[in-house]
């Protein structure tokens, strides 16, 4: 979300053709995913708790990270700054979403050099509701690839992003019903699942 789409992906479900998919990739969204998750047991007293902290622990680092300086730099106004983040995301805020993650910084012209402004602005981004609704597919089908089979979707035994695509297609046609789309069913069959726990 912070750093876009790759645009040029390729895929074969037709014609050859370039798509668009998220950017993130297995091996950093698992080291993430695990940092979330760490001392978090669903049910037990706290656990609420301990997600949130790990949530804000993850969102500090991750504005620090020389990928996010680069392309976020703090010479840019928390206008600019936030228009950046919205614009990556493919979201057009509503005028009270965009001002909220502002005014975490103080105003439109404020700098951006504060750490904990860029974290919450970062997340009042990536948890907007218009952004959940418009990725959830893209990000359901990303999901089956990381989980069950461990790996990027164009990743051996794949070339390219043609399989992500014809499962982002169905799951599309079944109005996001992965039951009905029969998508979490057929990972589990694949051969390449059941090849991971023996012969």
């Amino acid at each position: 979300m912070s750093y876009g789409d790759n645009n040029s992906a390729i895929s074969n479900f037709g014609p050859q053709h370039t798509i668009s998919v998220p950017i993130v990739r297995f091996r950093e969204f698992l080291a993430d995913t695990q940092q979330i998750g760490r001392g978090v047991v669903i049910g037990q007293p706290g656990a609420d708790q301990t997600l949130e902290t790990n949530k804000q622990t993850l969102i500090a680092e991750f504005v620090q990270r020389q990928r996010f300086t680069t392309a976020f730099p703090t010479t840019l106004t928390a206008a600019q700054f936030v228009d950046n983040l919205f614009l990556n995301a493919g979201v057009v805020p509503t005028a009270t979403d965009r001002d909220a993650a502002i005014n975490e910084f103080g105003g439109p012209m404020s700098p951006t050099t504060d750490i904990g402004a860029r974290g919450r602005a970062l997340r009042r981004v990536a948890e907007n509701s218009t952004l959940n609704q418009q990725e959830f597919n893209r990000a359901f089908v990303l999901a089956q690839f990381f989980g069950y089979l461990r790996r990027n979707p164009n990743d051996t035994p794949d070339s390219d992003y043609s399989g992500y695509e014809f499962w982002l297609t169905k799951l599309n046609q079944f109005n996001g019903n992965f039951v009905n789309a029969e998508m979490v069913k057929s990972f589990l069959v694949s051969g390449e699942y059941i090849q991971r726990f023996g012969p």
